[in-house]
């Protein structure tokens, strides 16, 4: 609701760009620039929670190894990509499936911002979904969709676990 708020024409983001001579669009009005408005939002919520993932994913880090990699003269950027970002390939993993999921299964912010408008142009498959059943009772059809959805997930995610499986699994 706050970022709905910050996104109305004459509220907070656009008074900020107007200090600075900058027209400010209508955020959550405009096909162009809704889905941006969407993006931004989910990203800002959910920063804080990955934040969390990463920094616990460091933490599993041996710092015998940061502690080798200094003795032989790595320098901090060489101990984070030769150290900390192989040692952070499962946290990845699980972040990069999650992101996924949840970009597509985006519904809450859909609806309490925009309906799924302007002309659709912030629609989501759940949202479809949930519009379809609920508000248009169209019961079969919406379960088609989420049956539909379902595949969708399930496929991009035996996707990115080929992709980023294991090196010893590949052998």
């Amino acid at each position: 609701m706050l970022w709905q708020f910050m996104y109305q024409p004459n509220e907070l983001i656009n008074s900020v760009l107007a200090r600075f001579g900058i027209e400010g669009p209508d955020w959550l009005g405009d096909t162009r620039t809704a889905l941006f408005a969407v993006i931004v939002m989910s990203i800002w919520q959910a920063v804080g929670m990955h934040m969390i993932i990463w920094l616990s994913g460091l933490q599993t880090i041996p710092g015998e190894q940061y502690e080798a990699a200094s003795l032989d003269g790595a320098s901090r950027s060489q101990q984070f990509r030769y150290v900390a970002w192989p040692g952070l390939y499962q946290t990845r993993t699980f972040i990069l499936v999650t992101i996924t999921i949840a970009a597509f299964s985006l519904f809450t912010q859909i609806q309490v911002m925009t309906q799924g408008g302007p002309l659709d142009s912030t629609s989501t498959v759940v949202f479809l979904a949930y519009r379809t059943g609920f508000a248009q009772q169209e019961t079969g059809y919406a379960s088609a969709i989420s049956l539909a959805f379902f595949a969708l997930v399930l496929a991009v995610n035996l996707i990115q676990r080929y992709l980023t499986r294991d090196k010893e699994a590949r052998r």
